[in-house]
């Protein structure tokens, strides 16, 4: 059998990275991942124009740098002897631990005590609209205010009074409706969320068993148990302790359970829980749009093991049940919040502004925001095309489809911010923790990218 060229190049590329991933056990990719990260942190503590990232900063580069040093110590260890379990698999998921909570949680609760005493640059504005939404979802049944209620804010209050998100995401403002302290503030709550999510998620694929299909495949893969666990940690350290994820988390976090949830919908369709991967993407789907694509892909890739009812029942009917009560009670409201607002039609203009190419055509050529429009749409359309000719047949395609997109999307949207990254590199990163037979360096991987077998 002959691979194609395409296909060649996949293997060349998976290769690469796996010799970079396995350098020195991991660890040598682990010490570029902490060093990096403390340098990002102390320069965010220095320079950001936003209070809370500094606050942030001024914590997590100590984190960070902590974790570097560990890594070196393990490094040195690993030199004078080479089996030693203080710079093994476990070890490392110790310290990625240990930098989650140094580097997310802890920032998390000491800007959320502060804020809880009287600090009012301690939360990102992210923050209060779920928080107001979870209010107003408890005083009046929906979490949106209607355009004539916005325009009757004061100017410098109707951003503010504006919710962009799917209903859900009020569940994570009603502890504050209820309590005002500091375990009630919202990005408490996204932390458990996300917990919960990454702890399921990690669970499920530790308990999928390989596809090993000769006596070959199963003798290497019982002898190199740790293989899944490490491309697993690594997916994990993408979703965790990256800065992109660990900075949202701590001052604004509303994308981090919609990510987790995601992600474990990924790890539910590896393990061939089709119903269960629906009912997680659907959950994250009615939280925020942003998991509509990764649920539309997935609902693909059940269509191709005949499971895609279930898989949409979840995905689709979670969302819809959500939007349901506020669209009886208001549904102008909810158009106004969830459609104009996004669309850029709304009272006052989104603030997400960051230099991607969509952003930059749309400011600086005539026309732009349909230009823009044009290349988002026209991603679309081949995106789709993809999903016709090639579904996913595995979680790795799927994986990797929903990371590429999502980056394409967000790098053509005409509002947009940097955090949004964290869907596509955490999506990308989580794909090698999604096979079901884990091979050796050596030997190229079955072409799960593509769902088929390379042909004569």
């Amino acid at each position: 059998m002959i691979a194609d060229a395409p296909t060649a190049r996949r293997r060349r590329w998976h290769w690469h990275w796996r010799t970079l991933d396995t350098a020195a056990g991991g660890l040598a990719l682990d010490l570029g991942l902490y060093a990096v990260s403390a340098i990002f942190a102390a320069i965010t503590a220095v320079t950001s124009t936003l209070l809370p990232h500094r606050a942030w900063g001024t914590v997590a580069a100590v984190g960070y740098l902590i974790a570097t040093l560990v890594v070196i110590a393990q490094l040195l260890l690993r030199r004078r002897s080479p089996t030693t379990r203080l710079a093994g698999l476990p070890a490392r998921w110790a310290v990625t631990g240990f930098a989650w909570a140094s580097a997310a949680l802890l920032p998390l609760l000491w800007q959320s005590i502060e804020r809880a005493s009287g600090r009012t640059d301690r939360a990102q504005e992210e923050v209060l609209v779920v928080e107001q939404a979870g209010t107003r979802l408890l005083e009046h049944g929906t979490p949106y205010l209607g355009p004539d209620a916005i325009a009757a804010l004061p100017p410098g209050e109707q951003l503010l009074g504006y919710t962009p998100y799917q209903p859900g995401m009020a569940m994570f403002g009603l502890p504050r409706a209820l309590a005002d302290t500091w375990w009630t503030d919202s990005r408490v709550w996204f932390a458990v969320g996300t917990v919960l999510a990454l702890a399921l998620a990690v669970t499920a694929l530790r308990r999928t068993p390989t596809t090993a299909t000769t006596r070959t495949d199963r003798q290497r893969d019982a002898a190199m148990p740790h293989r899944r666990d490490a491309a697993l940690l690594r997916g994990v350290q993408a979703a965790t302790v990256l800065p992109i994820c660990a900075l949202t988390l701590a001052t604004g976090g509303d994308d981090l359970p919609v990510l987790a949830l995601c992600l474990l919908a990924l790890a539910l369709a590896a393990a061939d829980r089709p119903g269960q991967a629906g009912l997680a993407v659907g959950l994250a789907g009615a939280l925020k749009l942003f998991a509509w694509p990764v649920a539309l892909v997935l609902i693909v890739w059940g269509l191709t093991r005949r499971a895609g009812t279930r898989v949409a029942a979840g995905a689709i009917g979670l969302p819809v049940a959500a939007l349901l009560p506020a669209m009886l009670v208001d549904h102008d409201a909810l158009t106004e919040n969830v459609l104009r607002f996004p669309l850029g039609h709304g009272l006052v203009t989104s603030p997400a502004q960051s230099p991607f190419p969509g952003y930059l055509i749309a400011t600086a050529m005539p026309a732009g925001r349909l230009i823009a429009a044009a290349l988002l749409v026209a991603v679309g359309v081949a995106i789709a095309v993809r999903l016709a000719r090639r579904p996913p047949r595995t979680a790795v395609a799927t994986a990797l489809i929903c990371g590429y997109g999502l980056l394409a999307a967000i790098a053509l949207m005409p509002s947009t911010r940097f955090g949004y990254l964290l869907y596509p590199l955490a999506l990308l990163t989580w794909a090698p923790a999604l096979h079901r037979r884990v091979d050796t360096p050596t030997a190229p991987a079955p072409d799960e990218l593509s769902g088929r077998t390379t042909s004569a």
